[in-house]
């Protein structure tokens, strides 16, 4: 078992990796006392496939616990889901001493902090992450929230777990499509923080598609590792933390023109391959670095252009709504080497359309 730990003083918490972990979660968390019961969120497919197993185990260390669920999708990631599962918890009698659990992608985890910092202005939560993305990023951090019309995660709060508990062998029943929507996260690590660790992706690359699972692991605890750094420094995004938001402030606009069709770690991906040529553009990051941080991305097998019908005024009409912009000032996360970022707002026009397609 590996433990990191996100060390926020009262609100810190572990990070807990550990093949099989799954069936045991009920016990650990009956000798950390984080609530009376729990009360399971999952989309219905995760539901099907974890459930009964994560029920068993907290039924077994004398939980009483129920599962909510709802459809799985970035498409249920709405307020209406918030009311619902409210709802459904109120008539379960769920009070201030009970915890809420998320067992899920990063929907889920999304979904079930926003509900957990609402519920009673505040009930405790744990997150155990089922897919790669939520494993190596999105369960880690206290950043909740729900889409809207007009852009993705414009409603949410900073709100931290009271533990994560990661089992990778959970991964073997990913699709190979939600695989590689992880691997973006994955990759945005080692551009903006650790040369070293973008070079082990490169030299391991075929591995890790394979899940072997002492590289899978070493991948999930090296990001887990970084963005608990970056959360420690800055757990509210005001200044360091907002590297993390490399490729998705592109990714974002990308995502939203798609309707949420274009999943979130492809999004990404293109939101990056377009920072690394922003960058390039702006004369801050040379041709061959950027041509080897896309080349890793689509070695991956991510996709790193525009979509061909994404129209560029459209996509500047969503980045003016990014919750990332600032008094109509657009904020992009550039790399200025493999392992090192900068923030800026100084953009020519001319510029960004060019690399938008306009």
């Amino acid at each position: 078992m590996k433990s990191l730990q996100v060390g926020l003083g009262a609100r810190s918490y572990p990070i807990i990796i550990k093949n099989g972990i799954l069936a045991n979660i009920g016990a650990d968390l009956k000798q950390r006392k984080f609530a009376k019961r729990f009360f399971v969120i999952a989309d219905s497919t995760v539901a099907d496939l974890y459930g009964r197993q994560l029920l068993a185990s907290l039924k077994q260390a004398g939980y009483d616990t129920e599962i909510l669920t709802f459809p799985a999708g970035e498409q249920s990631k709405v307020l209406s889901t918030i009311g619902a599962l409210a709802s459904r918890l109120a008539q379960f009698g769920m009070d201030r001493g009970d915890g809420l659990l998320a067992l899920g992608g990063g929907v889920t985890g999304d979904i079930t902090g926003f509900l957990a910092a609402s519920f009673m202005r505040g009930v405790p939560f744990v997150q155990v992450p089922t897919s790669l993305l939520a494993q190596v990023d999105s369960s880690v951090g206290g950043k909740t929230g729900v889409d809207i019309p007009e852009g993705k995660n414009l409603l949410g709060a900073f709100y931290q777990p009271k533990a994560v508990y990661i089992d990778s062998l959970v991964l073997q029943s990913l699709p190979a499509a939600e695989l590689l929507n992880g691997l973006a996260e994955v990759i945005k690590y080692g551009v903006i923080y650790d040369r070293d660790f973008f070079e082990f992706l490169e030299g391991n690359r075929q591995k890790i598609l394979n899940l072997d699972l002492p590289v899978i692991e070493t991948v999930i605890e090296s990001c887990c590792a970084i963005k608990a750094a970056v959360v420690e420094k800055d757990e509210r995004e005001s200044d360091l933390r907002r590297i993390l938001n490399f490729g998705h402030t592109i990714g974002h606009a990308v995502e939203a023109d798609s309707s949420y069709q274009l999943a979130h770690g492809m999004s990404v991906a293109i939101g990056m391959a377009a920072a690394c040529r922003l960058a390039v553009d702006k004369g801050i990051f040379n041709q061959a670095s950027s041509a080897r941080v896309v080349r890793l991305i689509a070695d991956f097998g991510l996709p790193v252009a525009i979509p061909e019908n994404a129209a560029a005024a459209k996509l500047k009409e969503y980045l003016q709504t990014d919750k990332k912009t600032v008094g109509g000032k657009v904020f992009f996360v550039l790399p200025t080497a493999i392992g090192r970022v900068e923030i800026t707002d100084k953009i020519d026009d001319n510029i960004l359309d060019r690399v938008l397609g306009g």
